[in-house]
């Protein structure tokens, strides 16, 4: 019997299998686990094979298909290591909020380079937007953002649960996919998800008024079929997005905007940091290319050679 994991709590996984049953099932001991460096070898969105053992009937996870992709973060809970979000994903709806809480543009640009690494689309989805003045030097800042994921061609929604703004659009977006919907703890997942099936009755919590963060309502990934056709899988709020799996010359690669640049350096192997010639590094400089995004690249180039060093 087949099926396809909806939650994972740890040691117990929440399998809807082939007949229509959902199930919660343990992993067999017998199981070669191919992630072995990661926290949760087994992910939702993971398709496995369920049998029933010969010891009493029960029925367990007995193998777990190769996945056609994946996103992966530096674990939070244990250094080194690795934590995969979700497997087998069309899209990834990334939730932004430049207030109530503030999300960076070095979390975005995280997010954007390991789902291009995976071949897996993101779609931009500016939330609680009842909350924005557009004439307020924060509004002002979200259009310019925009903008300019706009014309590196990402799709960008705007969206609100409080008055319902963009969530037609963000049903047509995620209507018949596999989406992963993922933010920093606070930016209103839950009540988008809420918005989308009312009959979710997802917990929600206030945002923190003296820090101005979110407080975690989600605990682990879960897995939601969508009345209109497609899952939605919502993710724990992430506090930061450690990337792994990259050498540092890949890095601009994925980058949509050094692209038209990259193959202009003098030298082929150059790391755009301080070599001669480097045409991203002009493209920066004549505001082709925009310097905050040169500042999150640097960034994460740092983060590779502190992740080598442990």
């Amino acid at each position: 019997m087949k099926g396809v994991v909806q939650r994972s709590t740890g040691s117990w996984y929440r399998v809807l299998c082939d007949d229509g049953l959902p199930r919660d099932l343990r992993v067999a001991g017998k199981v070669r686990l191919h992630e072995l460096n990661t926290t949760n070898p087994i992910a939702v969105g993971d398709e496995v094979t369920v049998s029933t053992r010969e010891n009493g009937g029960e029925k367990m996870i007995e193998d777990i298909s190769p996945r056609r992709n994946y996103i992966i973060r530096q674990s939070p809970k244990k250094r080194g290591a690795r934590h995969i979000l979700a497997a087998n994903l069309d899209q990834v709806l990334l939730l932004v909020t430049l207030a109530h809480p503030r999300t960076s543009t070095g979390f975005i640009d995280r997010c954007l380079l390991t789902s291009a690494a995976y071949h897996i689309p993101v779609v931009l989805v500016f939330n609680k937007q009842d909350l924005l003045d557009p004439d307020s030097k924060i509004g002002k800042q979200q259009q310019e953002l925009m903008a300019y994921y706009q014309s590196m061609g990402y799709d960008v929604l705007e969206t609100s649960a409080v008055d319902s703004t963009g969530i037609q659009a963000l049903e047509d977006v995620a209507k018949d996919t596999r989406s992963l919907l993922i933010g920093h703890s606070g930016v209103g997942k839950s009540s988008l998800l809420n918005a989308l099936d009312p009959s979710l009755d997802l917990r929600t919590k206030e945002i923190s008024k003296k820090y101005s963060k979110g407080v975690h309502t989600t605990t682990f990934a879960e897995m939601f079929p969508l009345p209109f056709g497609g899952d939605i899988i919502d993710a724990p709020g992430i506090k930061e997005f450690g990337v792994v799996d990259f050498e540092k010359g890949e890095v601009s690669t994925y980058i949509v905007d050094f692209l038209p640049y990259v193959d202009h350096c003098k030298f082929a192997n150059c790391l755009h940091v301080n070599e001669p010639n480097c045409a991203v590094y002009e493209a920066v400089r004549s505001g082709d290319i925009a310097e905050w995004r040169y500042i999150n690249y640097l960034r994460i180039l740092e983060d590779i050679d502190e992740a080598k060093a442990w």
